[in-house]
């Protein structure tokens, strides 16, 4: 980095208003925009012809790093969603990783190249695998939380979806179990307005997700999903709470997916333009650096090395994975049947 500034170590004294120090603002701006960056590359890879498929969080990004960061990463555990890749860098995944996963190769930690991409999974870092199935995963979270909680393991688990996947029979089952039970349970929500096509008004007859929670006496709340900081703030006191034997809580976060659904695509025939614009002069990414460099949190040269260095990180990931190798053909026939 340039400034002097930049050079010395962050402060880890929360800073009045934000709840955060400056080591974790730094933190949360870089996982932010390596998730953007990285989406941005495997699109360009994919238009190449170098990558099958992409579903990216682009508009996203401060509503999952802002809940993971209120985590405890390597001790609390992670059920998400398929564009969570915000979330998986918070808890330990990186560049290379990531790029193996989207280019399918035999050396991705997610699934070794059997997995679609953006269906995370890591044991080591409790990372729960995912079914190309939505919702499944609030089932698996609500079973580990119990499995905690007999236990007396004072862990918490983050099931994460969009609203679109709240129709479904899982998410419904999860929830009353957890409630019933207690569970240390975060039920986070990415309501992007968009279930593929689909706007919120016709998946649901309630405003959003949040008001689900009172048929089954579950706390619910809704935060600002385009403001990381916001959403840290609102998700830290649920995961304190449940951490201490206070139960579940759903969190819906209010955002918008600026891209669309898929790499498969085409918004253009479900989605206005202007309101495309208007959401996008909302870019959460955007809106941090904005507000930390008006309230003197970091000068504009230390932010530029942030984004410098990303886009090396980026670069290098892009051309490294590139050159991994593929899994073999016969390596589809592993994990099938009982081997040896």
């Amino acid at each position: 980095m340039t400034s002097a500034r930049a050079n010395r170590s962050r402060s880890k004294q929360p800073i009045e208003d934000y709840l955060l120090s400056e080591e974790q603002l730094e933190e949360m701006y870089y996982r932010m925009l390596l998730s953007r960056r990285l989406n941005e590359r495997m699109i360009a890879m994919n238009r190449q012809g170098r990558a099958a498929f992409v579903i990216a969080g682009a508009g996203q990004e401060a509503a999952q790093v802002g809940a993971a960061m209120a985590l405890q990463p390597g001790v609390d555990y992670l059920a998400p969603y398929y564009r969570d890749l915000g979330m998986n860098l918070v808890f330990g995944m990186n560049a290379r990783e990531a790029m193996l996963n989207v280019l399918g190769k035999i050396d991705d930690p997610n699934g070794g190249g059997r997995q679609m991409p953006s269906h995370w999974g890591n044991r080591e870092r409790h990372i729960v695998s995912q079914s190309s199935v939505v919702a499944t995963q609030f089932l698996h979270a609500a079973g580990i939380a119990l499995g905690a909680k007999l236990r007396q393991d004072p862990v918490v688990v983050m099931a994460t979806c969009g609203e679109g996947s709240t129709s479904r029979g899982d998410f419904h089952e999860a929830l009353n179990f957890a409630t019933i039970h207690r569970l240390p349970v975060i039920f986070f929500i990415e309501n992007n307005g968009y279930a593929i096509s689909e706007r919120t008004d016709k998946e649901m007859a309630t405003a959003g997700v949040a008001q689900r929670a009172r048929g089954y006496g579950l706390r619910g709340i809704v935060v600002d999903g385009m403001d990381g900081i916001a959403v840290y703030q609102a998700v830290r006191p649920a995961v304190d709470q449940a951490r201490r034997g206070g139960g579940p809580f759903l969190i819906e976060a209010r955002c918008y997916r600026l891209w669309p659904h898929s790499s498969d695509d085409d918004d253009t025939r479900y989605r206005p333009r202007k309101e495309l614009e208007e959401w996008a002069a909302k870019d959460p990414i955007k809106l941090f650096r904005e507000r930390v460099e008006r309230d003197g949190i970091f000068p504009r040269e230390d932010l530029d090395a942030i984004e410098a260095r990303v886009d090396e990180e980026v670069r290098e990931a892009a051309a490294w994975a590139q050159q991994q190798p593929d899994p073999k053909p016969e390596d589809a026939l592993g994990f099938v049947y009982k081997e040896g």
